[in-house]
C-alpha cells in the first residue's frame, strides 16, 4: 500500500499542477487503501475535484468528515462497503458505483431503489445515477411512497399505545420519547428486509418530527376558498393567450384581451425556413442616431407614445413627478411618517440598490445592431405568413460538470406549430419540429444527465421542453435531432415552463386550469427511457404568466406572475413538507394597486425576473413603468394572517412605454447587469442598471431607459415593413452577445452586440 501524499495526488490526477486546489481529477484506484490511510486534512485541500476514482481498494466507509464541495461522480466499486451513510458530507454527488461490494450488494434491482430512495431523500439529494442507471425518478417516487408510509404506521403506533403527559414536563417528554421511539422502530415495518436499518433510521427521524409536531403550537390555517369544477376529459378549446380577429371563441373569456393587428403587408416574401429572408435595410448615421435614445449621450428623454385619445378618461396619465408627489403626500397624511422617517426609507432603498450597481461596475453599456431578421415559424412554410405569433424565446445553456462557461449563440424560439433552434451568428435555423394541430407557447432548456451504460460515466446533456395548447409538454434532445417523450401536464393549455437550474430534472409547468405542477422528468439513457413523476401541485386563483425561481434558492420558493397578481409558493421538498397540494404562502402587491379604477386593472403581471438574487423587475402592461423591488425584504415581511398580503419593497421605477397591450414580457442579463423590454411599436426598451446614476434612486422619479431601440424596418423586395409589431418576448445570452426579440407577426428579430473599438 502506498502513502498518500501530496506529490503522489499530484501524480495521479488532473489537470497537471502544482496546486491541490486546482485538481478537477483524481485517479487512486487499486491501491489497497482503508479509512484510515486517507488523510482527511489532506485531501480537503482539493476543493475543486470532480471526479474521484476509488475503487479496487479495501474501504469499509468513506470519511465522514471530509467535505469535497465540487465531487460529482464517485467510483467505490470493487470494496469493502458496508453503509452508504458515510457519503453524506458529498452533497454535491450527482453519481456514485458501489459495485462489487458484497456487503452491501443486493439481489434484485427494486430492493436498490428502495435503498437508493433512502439515500436521496436523508444523504445525497443530487444524486442521479447508481452503478450506471438513471435512478432519480422511481427514487425520488418511492421517497415519497416510502415517507408517507412510515408516516401512517407511525402515528398508528402513538394512538394505540401513547398519549401526551398531563402537565407536560421536559424529563416526562423526554422519557416519553424514548419510549415512542423505541417503540416505532420495532413495530413499524416497510419495504424489503435489506432494507431494515434504514426503515429503522428514517422510523426515528420521522418520530421526533411526530411528537415535537404535538406539542408546538400550530399555525393559523388559512382561510381558502376554492370552488370544485369537474375538469373536462377533452383538451381545452383555448387556442391562443391572446385572442386574434380572425379566430374568437365567444364562450372563452381571456382577460385582458389583446388587440392585434392582422393586416397583410403590401407584397409576399419569398421565406426559406433555413435563412432570413427579410433584408434590413442599411441606416444612416443620422437615423442611428435617432435610434438611440440614451440620456448619457443627450439631454433629450425617450419619446414616449400617448394614447390620451384612446383613454383620455384614465386619471394615471398625469405627470409622473406630480404622481410621485401626491404619492408621498398620501402616504405622509395616511400613515403619519414623519421627514426624518421618510428619509431613512430613501437611505435604506439606495442602500439596498447600491451593492447591486457596485457589483456590475465592471460592465459597460453595450451597442446592439440588428442582424437578422428571421421568418422561420410560417405554417405550411408560406412567405404570406404574418399572422402567426410567436411567445418564447430562450438561450442554450453550455452543458458541463460544473455550470460555468460563457453563453451559447444557439436560441430556440417557439410559436405556430412549430420551434426552432437558431443560430444567432449565421441566422440559420438548425434545427426545426413541427406538431401539426399544435400551437407552442411556451418553452425551457435544461441540462440533465444521460447515462451510457457498459460502466460508461454518465454526461451532461442539454434538452428542451415545449409546450402548449394541448396541455402536453415535449421532450427534445437537439444536439440528437430527437423528440424522445411527450407527458400531459394538464388538460388545458400549458402557458408557462420553468426548470429548477440548480436541479435540472425539476421541472414547474404553468396552465390554464389555474395550476402549477411540479415534475421531476429525471434523466435519460441511451436508448431514450425516461420517467416523468408529479411531486408537487400549486392552486392559483387565474392564469398563470410567468414562473420564476429565485437564484439562490430555487429549491425553496417559486414566483408565480398571474392574470390577477404575484403569489409566492414554497416548493421545499423535506419531511416537514409532505404535502402535494398546496396553497400560495403569500400575495406580493405593489403601490400601483392604490390607483385602480373601474377603467384600470394593474393586477396583471405580465413581466417577471431576477436581475440579481435579490433584486426583481416586474411590471403591468397599464403601468407605464417597471418595478425594481428587493426579493429579501419583501420576503421577510409578515404577511397579513387574513389575506396572506404583502406589499413588495420597491427599490426604483422604469420608464417604460404607454400601451394597452398586454402579455409583452421584460428578461434580465445578470450579468451583464440589463433589463429588456419591448412594446406594441416594435422597439426594445434597455437599461443598464449600473450606468445609472447613485441620485436617480432617490429622486422618485421614473429612471429614463439607457437605449431604446427603435424597430429595424426590415425589407422584403424592396417593400418596407415599416410599421413595428408588438414584441411578445426577449432573450439574452449570458454575456449579452445576441439578443433575441420575437415579435406577433411571425418575425424573429436577432439583434447583435457591436465591439468597442
Amino acid at each position: 500500500m502506498e502513502k498518500i501524499t501530496e506529490k503522489l495526488i499530484l501524480e495521479k490526477g488532473s489537470p497537471k499542477t502544482n496546486a491541490l486546489e486546482q485538481i478537477k481529477t483524481l485517479n487512486l484506484s487499486k491501491l489497497g487503501l482503508k479509512l484510515q490511510d486517507l488523510p482527511v486534512r489532506l485531501l480537503s485541500r482539493l476543493q475543486s475535484l470532480e471526479r474521484w476514482d476509488l475503487s479496487g481498494n479495501r474501504l469499509q466507509e468513506f470519511p465522514k468528515s471530509l467535505r469535497l464541495p465540487a465531487l460529482r461522480f464517485l467510483d467505490l466499486s470493487d470494496n469493502q462497503m458496508e453503509d452508504v451513510t458515510s457519503l453524506e458530507s458529498l452533497s454535491s454527488l450527482e453519481e456514485v458505483k458501489m459495485e462489487d461490494n458484497l456487503y452491501i450488494t443486493v439481489r434484485t434491482w427494486p430492493l436498490v431503489l428502495y435503498r437508493i430512495a433512502v439515500l436521496i431523500d436523508g444523504l445525497l439529494p443530487n444524486l442521479r445515477i447508481y452503478n450506471g442507471k438513471d435512478v432519480s425518478t422511481t427514487a425520488n417516487h418511492l421517497r415519497f411512497v416510502y415517507t408517507e408510509n412510515l408516516r401512517t404506521r407511525i402515528i398508528a403506533v402513538w394512538e394505540k399505545n401513547f398519549c401526551l403527559p398531563d402537565p407536560i414536563t421536559a424529563e416526562k417528554m423526554s422519557t416519553l420519547e424514548k419510549n415512542f421511539v423505541n417503540t416505532a422502530r420495532h413495530q413499524v415495518k416497510f419495504g424489503p428486509n435489506s432494507v431494515s436499518d434504514f426503515t429503522k433510521w428514517k422510523v426515528e427521524i420521522l418520530a421526533k418530527e411526530y411528537l415535537h409536531s404535538l406539542t408546538e403550537p400550530k399555525k393559523e390555517p388559512e382561510s381558502n376558498e376554492c370552488t370544485d369544477t369537474k375538469e373536462s376529459c377533452e383538451v381545452s378549446t383555448l387556442t391562443k393567450r391572446k385572442q386574434t380577429a380572425l379566430e374568437v371563441d365567444t364562450s372563452i373569456s381571456l382577460t385582458p384581451l389583446k388587440k392585434l393587428r392582422v393586416e397583410p403587408p403590401a407584397s409576399p416574401v419569398t421565406d426559406s425556413p433555413r435563412k432570413s429572408s427579410l433584408r434590413l435595410k442599411p441606416q444612416t448615421s443620422t437615423q442611428m442616431n435617432s435610434i438611440r435614445m440614451s440620456p448619457r449621450h443627450t439631454g433629450q428623454a425617450p419619446s414616449t407614445p400617448t394614447k390620451g385619445k384612446m383613454r383620455a378618461e384614465t386619471p394615471r396619465r398625469a405627470s409622473k413627478v406630480q404622481q410621485t408627489k401626491e404619492d408621498k403626500a398620501e402616504v405622509k397624511q395616511k400613515d403619519g411618517v414623519s421627514k426624518k422617517d421618510l428619509k431613512a426609507a430613501e437611505l435604506q432603498r439606495d442602500a439596498d440598490v447600491q451593492p447591486t450597481v457596485m457589483s456590475c461596475s465592471k460592465t459597460q453599456p453595450v451597442c446592439l445592431k440588428p442582424l437578422h431578421v428571421l421568418q422561420c415559424h410560417s405554417r405550411q412554410d408560406s412567405s404570406e405568413d404574418f399572422i402567426t405569433q410567436l411567445w418564447a424565446c430562450a438561450f442554450q445553456p453550455l452543458p458541463n460538470s460544473t455550470g460555468s462557461g460563457g453563453g451559447s449563440r444557439l436560441v430556440a424560439t417557439c410559436g405556430g406549430e412549430s420551434i426552432c433552434v437558431i443560430d444567432c451568428e449565421t441566422g440559420m435555423v438548425m434545427k426545426k419540429y413541427k406538431v401539426p394541430g399544435e400551437e407552442f407557447f411556451s418553452l425551457a432548456w435544461s441540462t440533465v444527465l444521460m447515462s451510457r451504460g457498459a460502466g460508461a460515466s454518465a454526461q451532461h446533456c442539454s434538452i428542451l421542453a415545449a409546450g402548449g395548447k394541448r396541455g402536453l409538454v415535449k421532450l427534445i434532445h437537439p444536439r440528437n435531432n430527437v423528440a424522445y417523450g411527450e407527458f400531459r401536464a394538464s388538460r388545458k393549455a400549458v402557458s408557462a415552463l420553468r426548470f429548477n437550474h440548480h436541479q435540472g430534472n425539476f421541472l414547474f409547468t404553468g396552465s390554464y386550469d389555474n395550476k402549477i405542477i411540479m415534475w421531476d422528468i429525471g434523466g435519460v439513457d441511451s436508448q431514450y427511457t425516461y420517467k416523468v413523476v408529479q411531486l408537487l401541485v400549486l392552486e392559483i386563483s387565474a392564469s398563470p404568466l410567468h414562473i420564476c425561481l429565485p437564484p439562490a434558492s430555487p429549491g425553496s420558493h417559486l414566483l408565480a406572475a398571474c392574470d390577477d397578481g404575484l403569489y409566492c409558493f414554497n416548493t421545499q421538498l423535506d419531511a416537514k413538507n409532505t404535502t402535494k397540494s398546496r396553497p400560495k404562502d403569500m400575495e406580493i402587491t405593489f403601490p400601483i394597486y392604490e390607483k385602480e379604477d373601474k377603467d384600470d386593472d394593474y393586477h396583471t403581471i405580465d413581466g417577471l425576473s431576477f436581475l440579481t438574487d435579490d433584486i426583481v423587475a416586474s411590471k403591468n402592461y397599464q403601468h407605464c413603468s417597471i418595478y425594481l423591488w428587493s426579493w429579501s425584504r419583501t420576503k421577510a415581511q409578515r404577511p397579513n394572517k387574513k389575506n396572506r398580503m404583502v406589499c413588495a419593497v420597491v427599490l426604483t421605477e422604469l420608464q417604460w412605454a404607454n400601451t394597452d397591450i398586454p402579455y409583452l414580457a421584460l428578461n434580465t442579463c445578470p450579468g451583464q447587469a440589463y433589463i429588456v423590454c419591448g412594446d406594441d411599436k416594435g422597439r426594445l426598451w434597455t437599461y443598464h442598471v449600473s450606468s445609472l446614476h447613485k441620485n436617480s434612486f432617490q429622486t422618485g422619479k421614473p429612471i429614463l431607459p439607457t437605449e431604446v431601440l427603435d424597430w429595424p424596418a426590415p425589407t422584403s423586395k424592396g417593400q418596407s415593413h415599416a410599421r413595428g409589431p408588438s414584441i411578445n418576448s426577449v432573450a439574452m445570452d449570458p454575456e449579452l452577445n445576441y439578443l433575441v426579440a420575437l415579435s406577433d407577426k411571425n418575425m424573429v428579430i436577432v439583434w447583435k452586440r457591436e465591439q468597442s473599438s
